[in-house]
């Protein structure tokens, strides 16, 4: 199953989307070498990574049409992951405009690795690829490199 939105980090650690339908998504990694700590099992952030991208696609499938970005998260390593990693994601509550979730994650053998719990703010889609940063500017401040004086 491809996934919704491209998002290129996502696509650099290999992840595979499995389920995304109901307030549900799942996500499986096989780990490579370069996913590992110095213990040699999943690096932290790569859990984290899973957790927060399944949270956030457990939320966005119940509005597919628009985004999710984190507003905040919570996660609780419980023993290392290995083999091949599988993430689970749930939408426990949304409104009009915030999405709260729970994710865990599952080692190869079946295992509970980690839990987490986020908070995704709906956005709407904005466009992608070759569009201009502009500074963000104070109203009352018409030279942005100049420093500003009290």
């Amino acid at each position: 199953m491809q996934f919704p939105v491209p998002i290129p980090f996502v696509d650099h650690l290999g992840f595979e989307l499995v389920r995304f339908a109901d307030g549900q998504a799942e996500i499986h990694l096989d780990l490579r070498p370069e996913l590992l700590n110095s213990f040699m099992v999943a690096h932290g952030g790569v859990s984290m990574t899973l957790l927060d991208v399944v949270m956030a696609h457990a939320a966005r499938s119940s509005v597919p049409d628009s985004g999710a970005v984190t507003i905040e998260m919570k996660t609780s390593f419980f023993r290392p992951g290995e083999g091949r990693l599988r993430a689970v994601g749930r939408l426990l509550h949304r409104t009009a405009t915030m999405a709260f979730t729970e994710g865990h994650v599952y080692g190869g053998h079946g295992e509970l690795c980690a839990h987490a719990t986020g908070t995704f703010k709906y956005v709407k889609r904005l466009p992608a690829g070759r569009r201009a940063i502009k500074a963000l500017n104070r109203r009352d401040d018409p030279e942005p490199s100049q420093p500003h004086e009290p």
